[in-house]
């Protein structure tokens, strides 16, 4: 098997800080009510996305989706949802991950790593105003022009989430990968 796909205990340590990482930012949050439910501002996005670009789409991925799922699991309103939070957030970090790393370039690349925030920042936008369209119209059969409001209410909310994410995730990595570089732990997590 090849050392580069198995979870040494390094990675897997990686995965849990960055999965608490996410876990904590989501807690600096602003709750907004909405007649179907509630929704809020949040920067979990950015450690989800920031995981991505350090650390690639797996690593990205399994700390994305564990740390936004764990927040659910916290919140009764959340809670049945954490399931589907787990895989439209692993979806977000893999995917910025996956971009930031394609070709080799580990993430040092600022223009990749810029479409790889906003792709990863996008595509969670689209899966979330999808859950909520879906949830909400065809699973619990509220009336249309109510989840039309509540999914045009919670798709601004998440676009603005994801305008923060994609921001705050370039600056940040711009500054702590450096540092993650000097003390060796991209090396490490090469071999």
């Amino acid at each position: 098997m090849n050392s580069k796909r198995k979870f040494s205990t390094l990675k897997l340590a990686i995965i849990g800080l960055m999965a608490a990482m996410v876990f904590i930012a989501t807690n600096f949050r602003i709750e907004i009510p909405t007649p179907l439910g509630k929704t809020m501002l949040h920067l979990g996005n950015v450690m989800c996305i920031l995981s991505g670009l350090l650390f690639g789409s797996m690593t990205g991925g399994l700390a994305s989706g564990f740390g936004s799922a764990m927040f659910d699991l916290f919140d009764p309103t959340f809670a049945p949802e954490a399931w589907i939070t787990f895989i439209m957030k692993f979806t977000m970090g893999y995917l910025a991950g996956y971009i930031s790393h394609m070709n080799g370039q580990n993430g040092e690349d600022k223009k990749l790593n810029t479409i790889a925030a906003i792709a990863g920042a996008i595509s969670y936008v689209i899966l979330y105003v999808c859950k909520t369209f879906i949830m909400n119209y065809l699973i619990i059969g509220n009336k249309l022009e109510a989840v039309i409001a509540v999914t045009i209410t919670k798709g601004t909310v998440s676009l603005t989430n994801s305008i923060i994410a994609i921001i705050a995730s370039l600056a940040l990595s711009l500054a702590i990968r450096p540092a993650l570089k000097a003390a060796g732990i991209f090396r490490k997590l090469e071999s």
